[in-house]
């Protein structure tokens, strides 16, 4: 095969110049002013051999050598003030006033690169691309409308900590990310928050926030498609980068779809947290739908403003009963056991006794309060008196629950209802399309307990919602049309819905149980929670979730067991059930009440204060113990159990 040669092109002079010229300029201002100054000597010493060779001196002076020359440059060149220091000698002051000129403009020239300089670096900062060198920081990778939510309770978590720092890496502007936050969040208070910008799933990037040396990561879901999957990727991309970390990892991220929790779970293994915020979502709605003012203690016990959950290894408490452990602790609620091999049990039988290793698990105020009681046992003056005979019977009755919108989660929902009504319960699902008729017929054959009917009907309307005769049902659940419109259309049209529906409940003799569902946090605040009965489900317990894992990781098993139909969960029960009401007594009394039934007593609601927001909708949890309280009929309490 015969080579064709190609003829070269021909460039004129001037064009391979400006060329070399323009390759240099794109060098950078500290290469420029490196040249700078390597041309500027050179000129010096130029300038210094014509003075010796035309034989110009200063006043006074008969020859100059080339050092004292090339110094006399140098003075000129560095300061043009230098030139009416000569009065004589008009050759020699003509010669100093071009070097002085040459001066000028070498000097402008610098300062410009200088000047230059300083801007690119700074311009080069902004773009938030340095490494990020801190220890033991917090690591948030991605974001989205719950970083806000996290970020806000990390600064509370952290008032008590040296230096705490949360690191942001997302692809974002780091200037933009940087005033969000500090306009949605506000003062950091002790906190540092650190923003870069990268793609969480390179590793080039990844390895500017510095993932090796943090203390925990979050990864978030970037509510775009296929979220799931770029969070396996950047679950993957830092489990097998750990260059010269030892330890685990301490990840928390959320996953949407089922199907692939197995995946991330085999990526991340033990180093990973998983929360299905699909499933958590679900779970929350069906829970407190049932329960009025169960919302406010899922809140009280996920945020860091008032009491959480902690873990503590008591050595004192070796040896003893669980049932003794619930009266050592007068500011705290111990609710279970952290077994020596990890393995977490919530409300275990009252006989079992504390191992060495094994670690208490209750609620109090912060994770340095969670100290004995220096009460004894003996002292801790329960009126037995007033503690009623602990019968276990079950109170579930069938329900009517109205179910208005459709989404993906409204399966999960219909199936956590049937796992805890009584059979012979009904649930209505009412939706503005058709689309959802088939999935909920299939579902009745997966369903044991309930019976299921669909209706469409246009469900932003007034007339169309009076027709459904609301205050019929036990409560309603009000979802989102995530998969048929976009976010702020679906909730801008839930938001129509529960104005309406508060306005059928204002009218009507039985007020209206709603939960209802927003994607949005911010379009949460528009609706403007005014009763603990009605409770808008959002990301922000989600966001509450994953910060609570993100210090603890195995506060996972704790919620996963409080949200699962099998084991304890929270009740809100009469409290007339327990103690004689109208008597004063300490908490101590209602506790020994409660465990007897094999239940612990975590909190009660004062109903007189149920309307009050300031009050907490008059839920009180963890209270202190020797503090007395007179109960009316009315009046609940909070306890674990598992019925």
């Amino acid at each position: 095969m015969e080579t064709v040669q190609k003829t070269p092109r021909r460039y004129t002079l001037l064009s391979r110049f400006r060329y070399a010229f323009d390759n240099f300029m794109s060098k950078g201002s500290f290469t420029l002013m490196a040249w700078l100054g390597i041309l500027t000597m050179f000129l010096i010493s130029i300038l210094a051999v014509v003075i010796m060779f035309l034989e110009l001196t200063p006043e006074g002076k008969d020859d100059l050598n080339f050092w004292q020359a090339y110094w006399l440059n140098i003075t000129h060149v560095l300061d043009p003030g230098n030139v009416g220091q000569h009065e004589k000698g008009w050759e020699f002051m003509t010669f100093m006033l071009v070097v002085t000129l040459i001066g000028i403009i070498i000097i402008s020239t610098l300062i410009g690169l200088i000047s230059n300089g300083i801007l690119d670096k700074i311009e080069e900062l902004r773009k938030g691309r340095s490494f990020v060198i801190e220890e033991d920081h917090v690591l948030i990778l991605g974001w989205s409308s719950k970083i806000f939510t996290i970020i806000s309770e990390l600064v509370i978590a952290n008032e008590n900590q040296k230096d705490p720092t949360v690191v942001v890496l997302a692809d974002m502007d780091k200037v933009k990310m940087e005033d969000e936050i500090r306009d949605k969040v506000g003062a950091t208070k002790n906190t540092r928050i650190i923003c870069r910008r990268g793609n969480p799933i390179d590793l080039h990037d990844l390895q500017i926030a510095n993932p090796e040396s943090s203390k925990s990561i979050i990864i978030l879901d970037t509510e775009k498609e296929n979220s799931d999957s770029q969070i396996i990727k950047t679950i993957l991309a830092i489990v097998s980068n750990r260059k010269e970390r030892k330890e685990a990892y301490h990840i928390t991220a959320e996953i949407k779809s089922a199907h692939n929790y197995h995946v991330a779970k085999m990526v991340g293994r033990d180093e990973v947290e998983l929360i299905l915020s699909d499933e958590f979502i679900s779970k929350i709605m069906v829970q407190t739908s049932r329960q009025s003012g169960l919302s406010v203690v899922y809140t009280e016990l996920m945020d860091f403003g008032g009491d959480e959950i902690y873990f503590v290894e008591e050595p004192k408490m070796i040896g003893k009963t669980f049932l003794e452990t619930l009266f050592s602790y007068e500011d705290s609620s111990i609710i279970g056991i952290q077994q020596r091999d990890g393995k977490v049990l919530v409300n275990p039988d009252m006989k079992t006794r504390v191992a060495r290793g094994d670690k208490l698990i209750g609620i109090t105020e912060d994770d340095d309060t969670l100290v004995l009681s220096k009460r004894g046992l003996n002292n801790l003056r329960i009126d037995r008196k007033v503690i009623l005979p602990g019968e276990h019977t079950s109170s579930r009755t069938s329900e009517s629950i109205l179910v208005i919108g459709w989404n993906e989660r409204a399966s999960t929902v219909i199936k956590e209802l049937d796992n805890y009504v009584k059979e012979g319960s009904r649930i209505r699902v009412v939706a503005s399309m058709e689309s959802p008729k088939e999935i909920v017929e299939s579902l009745v054959e997966e369903t044991k307990n309930v019976s299921l009917d669909f209706s469409q009907t246009n469900t932003t309307d007034m007339e169309a919602l009076e027709k459904l005769d609301c205050p019929q049902y036990d409560y309603i659940i009000l979802l989102c049309y995530q998969t048929h419109y976009p976010i702020q259309e679906a909730d801008a049209q839930t938001l129509i819905t529960l104005l309406h529906l508060r306005d059928i409940s204002q009218r009507s003799p039985r007020k209206l149980k709603i939960v209802s569902e927003m994607l949005d946090i911010r379009n949460r605040k528009l609706a403007d929670v005014t009763r603990a009965d009605d409770f808008i489900v959002s990301d922000k317990l989600l966001s509450l979730l994953m910060t609570q894992v993100a210090e603890n990781k195995y506060l996972m098993r704790v919620f996963e067991d409080l949200f699962d139909a099998e084991g304890s969960e929270i009740y809100i029960k009469p409290i007339k059930g327990y103690v004689r009401t109208g008597v004063p007594m300490n908490f101590y009394t209602v506790l020994e009440a409660a465990a007897r039934r094999g239940e612990i007593a975590i909190g009660y609601r004062i109903m007189e204060d149920s309307k009050e927001a300031e009050r907490g909708y008059g839920v009180v949890i963890n209270p202190v113990k020797s503090h007395r309280v007179s109960f009316h009929e009315e009046d609940r309490i909070i306890v674990l159990a598992e019925d």
